[in-house]
């Protein structure tokens, strides 16, 4: 089974910008997804790439929120600009098909 490992969350001013990271074991390349879930919230989908490369966004996401991939090191990045208080979430990574799954997280808190 596909396993996902997410890096790069932390602590990061309002306003500011983070990549976080998900590496994908394995050679093949996969369809991987982003999630986040903020504290007494549901998990909510933050979007999704193809192997193909085809991206879609969830409907919060109004373009602070960059997916994009690196086959070579079979890894997705999520690159969230403008970050805001309300973004503060544990960020996971899926493998994103049936069954497909879960990453352990990374925190990203914004806060001045």
């Amino acid at each position: 089974q596909v396993q996902v490992v997410e890096s790069g969350g932390g602590l990061v001013q309002p306003g500011g910008s983070l990549r976080l990271s998900c590496t994908a074991s394995g050679s093949r390349v996969v369809p991987l997804s982003w999630h986040r879930e903020a504290p007494g919230k549901q998990r909510e989908w933050v979007g999704t790439i193809t192997s193909s490369g085809v991206i879609n966004y969830g409907d919060f996401v109004k373009g602070r929120f960059t997916i994009s991939r690196d086959n070579a090191k079979n890894t997705v990045y999520l690159q969230i600009d403008s970050l805001r208080p309300e973004d503060t979430a544990v960020y996971y990574c899926k493998h994103a098909q049936v069954g497909g799954a879960w990453g352990q997280g990374t925190q990203v808190t914004v806060s001045s």
